[in-house]
């Protein structure tokens, strides 16, 4: 597969992957200040491989999403065409299935081979592939004929220039686009210089373009010295972190702006990207850095919702105007996706407006335990279960079958248990069979439990149920319907 590369990588400045830094508000803020490339922070390839790709039409973002419902990644169009994919891998067919997940959503995939921070190294990822060329070489190579968007990779220099160089040469066989250079060794920290004669050496030695990185503590206090740096190292763009991070406007060839409106600028994005609240703070600590003590810095430090920190900036109306118009947004698009539920709907589901909540019910006693004990009573097959989940806001909905009838709560529940018991409280209310709730009076499955019957009650998350049939079936939608909205904070 040939490399398609749309993103040119000379003569560019670019904000550096900075774990915690580098999410979507930073990302398109220097943008804004006149960065041509951002990378987005490392993420690790085992992490996004769990993730699921889901269009959020309220905030009109890509988001991939884990498990748990946190979004591990957030991009939109403002940048799909200048930002990089950063990842940490040490497994060639990883890294390119997950490149395949994100490459229609970014500009390019990198590699972190310079990151010498044990969380990364212990899994033979960053720095650690410094040693492991052969690795290096996998990894690169399956990707540059794996996918059609540009690869790159970032590496710190080795202990000699001649080692440094040769591996670099070989690296540019692989077909990359690009190759970043941190102008440090894996043990040297951002007091220690930065080697720009190294830089230079790998800038004459190979054809590829060289990004020169390492900068902020040596070069780099404005926008003027970021020349001054690409000159010194002979590289053909500037990759510029820490001074970016404290001022993303670093990138602005007119100069600063005054950091009160950087911030504001950031919060700006932040509001308007639902990024979550302590991202956010640790961003905003970081630019303010000496003026925490002060009393602007002392509100934000005390923050524990976005909100708080736009009162801090007094950017509250702000806050409350954003919010509003999501909230808005977010009911009008439920709205539309219950019409189209009403359309769909199987005429012949029973339906009530129910919940199941175990507060009415004895412990260890649910409706579903009722529903299959009166199944088997009746000598009728085992309940199934039917669980969709609706991607707009990530509820649930069970339609259960018994005796060829089926039942379904019109309410949708934040979890599959719970919207499973409501269908079965549906079920019962509808053949008029007890439920078990406390108020029902005597519980004949609590004393079947006192004389110990052979069943036992099993105890799970919502007080589960006898041993569950083996075919209950759970669907899932993800991204098939292109929609996912995240909670705004409040």
């Amino acid at each position: 597969m040939t490399v398609n590369a749309p993103l040119c990588f000379r003569g560019k400045k670019i904000l550096a992957p900075m774990v915690r830094v580098g999410t979507l508000p930073m990302r398109l803020l220097a943008l804004d200040y006149g960065a041509d490339i951002v990378y987005c922070e490392e993420l690790i390839d085992i992490k996004m491989l769990q993730c699921k790709r889901v269009v959020n039409e309220v905030l009109e973002t890509v988001d991939f999403v884990a498990p748990n419902d946190r979004v591990v990644f957030r991009t939109c169009e403002r940048e799909r065409e200048h930002v990089v994919f950063q990842m940490g891998s040490a497994d060639a067919e990883r890294a390119l299935a997950v490149a395949k997940l994100v490459e229609s959503d970014v500009a390019g995939i990198d590699i972190n081979m310079g990151c010498p921070k044990e969380y990364s190294t212990k899994a033979s990822m960053g720095a650690a592939l410094l040693s492991d060329p052969d690795k290096i070489e996998s990894i690169l190579t399956t990707l540059v004929k794996g996918i059609c968007k540009p690869v790159t990779c970032k590496i710190r220099i080795l202990p000699s220039v001649e080692d440094t160089v040769n591996l670099v040469k070989r690296i540019e066989k692989t077909g990359i686009a690009a190759i970043a250079v941190h102008g440090r060794k894996k043990e040297e920290r951002p007091q220690h210089p930065v080697h720009c004669d190294v830089i230079k050496a790998i800038s004459e030695a190979v054809s590829i373009p060289v990004i020169a990185n390492g900068g902020s503590h040596d070069f780099i206090k404005e926008y003027a010295d970021i020349e001054t740096f690409q000159k010194a190292t002979a590289a053909s763009s500037v990759m510029i972190a820490r001074a970016a991070m404290w001022n993303p406007s670093v990138f602005r060839k007119e100069g600063f702006c005054p950091l009160k409106d950087v911030m504001q600028d950031y919060i700006k994005y932040a509001v308007r990207y639902d990024n979550h609240y302590t991202n956010t703070k640790y961003c905003l600590c970081q630019m303010l850095r000496e003026q925490l003590e002060t009393t602007q810095g002392k509100k934000l430090h005390a923050a524990q919702s976005t909100q708080e920190i736009c009162e801090a900036f007094e950017m509250g109306d702000f806050y409350e105007e954003t919010t509003a118009i999501f909230e808005a947004k977010k009911t009008s698009l439920e709205t539309k996706v219950q019409d189209e539920d009403d359309q769909t709907e199987d005429p012949d589901v029973i339906k009530m407006a129910v919940r199941f909540d175990k507060r009415e019910y004895p412990p260890q006693i649910t409706p579903k335990m009722y529903l299959l004990e009166w199944c088997r009573k009746e000598k009728h097959p085992q309940p199934v279960y039917e669980t969709v989940q609706r991607p707009l806001d990530r509820l649930f909905c069970s339609v259960v079958t018994v005796a060829e009838r089926k039942y379904r709560s019109s309410l949708w529940d934040k979890s599959k248990k719970l919207a499973e018991q409501a269908a079965a409280i549906v079920c019962l209310r509808a053949l008029g069979v007890p439920e078990g709730k406390l108020c029902e009076g005597e519980n004949h499955l609590i004393n079947k439990r006192k004389r110990g019957d052979q069943e036992p009650l099993i105890n799970r998350d919502h007080g589960e149920e006898l041993a569950e049939p083996s075919h209950k079936k759970a669907n899932f939608i993800e991204d098939t319907s292109d929609m996912n909205v995240p909670k705004m904070p409040r």
